[in-house]
């Protein structure tokens, strides 16, 4: 029996009922309207038969890896123009134009459509038979169930796609010939030979996408929205193997959706003084919800689809979208351009991103770093040699264009990138971020191999961003705040960005509640990321990560002992951890918990695991281990039992003794708290040489500032305030030793100004 959820709990409801039908691809076209901060138009949506109906093979076991014939290959997975109509002249006017209606209009097809569909709202995940199990067949119509929030859904019709332009071309095959004459399983047909179409011709397949999504619509479906969902049937229809596979929803989202922000370049409070006035902007800003207040979609990771989208903005606007191809805008009229981007990679509808606003792309002035990335190309690449042989065997995703099997792309060190800013921060990115970009890349590259996608935009955005960074398939956001202060911040936070291209995206948590498979990873590699980039010896290495270390146990001691037990535990489902209903439905435990979005315990105790994980086995072991990983579970999701499996199977016997999936569990991930291993490591860290220099300066300031409050009235001797310069991480180190002082004199808080000079230190200092 399937539970039923209260939508005012703390748990995120993923209502797509993904095990009857799962979208395969979807094709947006939509306008941004600044004026009233909506996105509003179209998106249609190409579905195959879930794995509870789909016919499989005798063994009725579905599988999410599908076999590459031996051509798949060398195939080349880099982006390039389609010859295809844009996707933005593709909305008929008359029609759309039907549907612009006025807020009162609205609201009155809004009642309407509450009467369209069966009585019961979508406020909870319903039991199977409710949902038209398999076993009610013939009693009521076949429902299909979207994750939908926040958004006016105005029609929902099903897409003629039998009527498209040059689709009799792309489906002249034999599968066809034995259809029957029903013009509804004519249509299906179609879509199934268009999304099961071979990765080879996924220029065609693209087109076809586009015309499909541009025929006209054959009968409107019946639907109604619930706090989480939107749901959709068509009268008569009892099975998902008979709902029609291809539907377009009319929709708008409204200012208030919480997927997206509306703001301004600097969020109109510092408006820099070279612009007359603050400009608008919107984006996606990795919402608790993901993109269901953007676009009807089906959020459970399982529904693994790819997407093209023809975004229309004012001119002087900027479109950057998750997309293979670095979009050129196209004027339709005047005052109006229009974006395409797309998508051959299937990824979960929640790595969709948009950002317009308008920012301006910084250019490199000069080719010195160009020259200074060529030469760490060379430095890294012997590393890599060994990880060649990997690259032979099949992938184990399902089909598409994979960089992994690309002989080019295996050894392009630094993918091309661009860097979009408001004006007014171009100077500072172009003094820092320009640089690092290549450095980084290329130490990911160099721990890592293939870079999973094939380009990279990266975008500063305002200053309302609530997070440092925000990683999505192409597009790397990046906070205003990591710019000052030096390289140390903004390399780093860059360091953890790019690796979420690995981990997080390429490899995403089959079950959203492991979040550590992401974060954790993120955060340990982004310190492998950092040194290899900074190109330190050994013992630098060394000493900067004890020191990154100890700052960051000291952040999980304190996040421990100020928060609710039940968010500290990595795996809060433990063995319940990916598992589904029987639609295909299931909930983010704690995902709406407000608590939650502040807190690092992911991060760290991710962190920490991995890198016991890496002195039991071996740093060099270790990360030869992870490109294992890589290349056996790019562009599939995975279990925390998956990784640690196979990490323990190239562990040594006598070091690895005692070590399990199990003890793990129970050590790591199934328990709030500080981790048993972690509790004796404090001591170690503190004899870190770094540690030790900012621990006898903590002594110096301490003692100063009793000698001050001693004998007040007298001035200090210049001679005794003699200290040494600090690394950044240093500086965070001896500030929060310094704050657990009970009393500091202002003329020490002055002096500690002067001495480090604090006011142009990174915003983690600063903080």
């Amino acid at each position: 029996m399937e539970t039923q959820l209260d939508p005012m709990k703390d748990d995120l409801p993923l209502m797509a009922n993904t095990s009857y039908m799962l979208v395969k691809h979807y094709v947006l076209d939509l306008d941004v309207d600044f004026k009233n901060k909506v996105i509003e138009g179209s998106i249609v949506l190409f579905f195959e038969t879930g794995s509870q109906y789909r016919k499989t093979s005798s063994a009725g076991k579905e599988c999410c890896q599908s076999q590459f014939d031996e051509s798949c290959k060398m195939r080349a997975s880099e982006p390039c123009d389609i010859p295809m109509i844009n996707v933005s002249t593709c909305s008929s006017k008359k029609e759309y134009n039907d549907f612009a209606i006025s807020s009162k209009e609205e609201e009155a097809t809004s009642e309407e459509n509450s009467n369209h569909s069966n009585s019961e709202q979508a406020s909870g995940i319903s039991s199977s038979k409710d949902c038209c199990g398999i076993e009610n067949y013939g009693n009521k119509d076949f429902l299909l169930v979207l994750d939908c929030c926040d958004l006016s859904v105005l029609k929902v019709e099903e897409v003629d796609v039998a009527a498209a332009s040059g689709i009799e071309k792309f489906t002249r095959s034999a599968k066809l010939t034995g259809v029957s004459n029903e013009l509804e399983n004519l249509r299906n047909q179609i879509v199934h030979e268009l999304v099961t179409s071979p990765a080879d011709r996924w220029k065609e397949q693209l087109y076809c996408f586009t015309h499909c999504s541009q025929a006209p619509g054959c009968g409107e479906l019946l639907f109604s929205t619930g706090t989480w969902s939107l749901e959709i049937r068509k009268s008569g229809i009892q099975t998902p193997a008979d709902f029609p596979h291809a539907i377009r929803i009319w929709y708008k989202t409204k200012p208030e959706g919480r997927s997206v922000t509306w703001t301004t370049d600097q969020s109109g409070r510092d408006v820099c003084i070279c612009l007359l006035k603050a400009l608008p902007c919107v984006y996606t800003m990795g919402s608790p919800i993901n993109n269901r207040a953007l676009f009807p979609c089906q959020e459970p990771p399982i529904a693994l689809s790819t997407w093209q989208a023809s975004v229309r903005a004012p001119a002087g606007f900027v479109v950057l979208m998750s997309g293979e191809n670095s979009a050129e805008p196209v004027q339709l009229q005047e005052g109006i351009l229009s974006w395409y981007y797309y998508v051959t990679m299937p990824m979960p509808a929640s790595t969709f991103t948009i950002a317009v606003g308008c920012w301006q792309e910084v250019k490199q002035q000069s080719f010195k770093q160009a020259a200074a990335v060529e030469t760490n190309t060379e430095f890294f690449l012997p590393s890599l040699q060994t990880d060649f042989r990997w690259h032979e065997e099949i992938c184990g995703h399902v089909e598409y264009l994979c960089r992994f099997q690309n002989p080019a792309a295996r050894l392009q060190a630094v993918i091309p990138y661009r860097v979009f800013a408001p004006w007014c921060l171009m100077e500072s990115c172009e003094e820092y971020l320009l640089q690092l970009i290549p450095q980084c890349l290329s130490a990911a590259y160099a721990t890592l191999g293939t870079h999973p996608f094939s380009r990279l935009d990266v975008l500063i955005v305002p200053s309302n961003f609530s997070s440092l960074g925000m990683a999505s398939p192409h597009i790397i956001f990046l906070s205003q705040s990591v710019l000052p202060g030096g390289s140390h911040l903004c390399g780093t936070r860059l360091c953890h960005e790019i690796a979420h291209a690995w981990f997080g995206l390429a490899i995403g948590a089959r079950d959203w509640t492991e979040e550590w498979i992401s974060e954790g990873f993120a955060t340990f590699l982004e310190d492998i990321f950092w040194a290899r980039a900074q190109q330190l010896t050994h013992d630098e290495i060394k000493g900067q990560q004890e020191l990154k270390a100890l700052l960051r146990w000291r952040r999980l001691r304190d996040e421990v002992q100020n928060s609710e037990e039940e968010l500290q535990v990595l795996r809060p489902k433990k063995e319940s951890t990916g598992e589904l209903s029987e639609s295909g439905a299931s909930v983010v435990k704690y995902g709406l918990k407000a608590e939650k979005v502040f807190m690092q315990v992911h991060y760290l105790k991710g962190y920490f695991l991995l890198r016991s994980l890496a002195r039991t086995i071996g740093e060099v072991s270790y990360l030869t281990s992870l490109r294992k990983f890589v290349i056996k579970f790019h562009g599939q999701l995975v279990l925390s039992q998956d990784f640690l499996s196979m990490v323990l199977e190239d562990i040594p016997k006598q070091k690895g003794s005692g070590l399990t999936v199990e003890s793990i569990f129970q050590n790591w991930l199934d328990n709030s708290g500080i981790p048993k291993p972690l509790l004796e490591e404090e001591e170690t860290w503190k004899k870190c040489q770094l540690v030790q220099q900012v621990s006898g300066e903590v002594t110096k300031w301490i003692q100063t500032n009793r000698r001050i409050r001693k004998s007040s009235k007298k001035r200090m001797k210049q001679d005794e305030l003699v200290f040494q310069q600090l690394l950044p991480d240093q500086l965070v180190l001896l500030l929060e030793s310094l704050l657990e002082e009970k009393t500091l004199c202002p003329r020490i808080l002055q002096c500690l100004e002067r001495t480090y000079q604090l006011r142009e230190q990174d915003a983690e200092v600063s903080h």
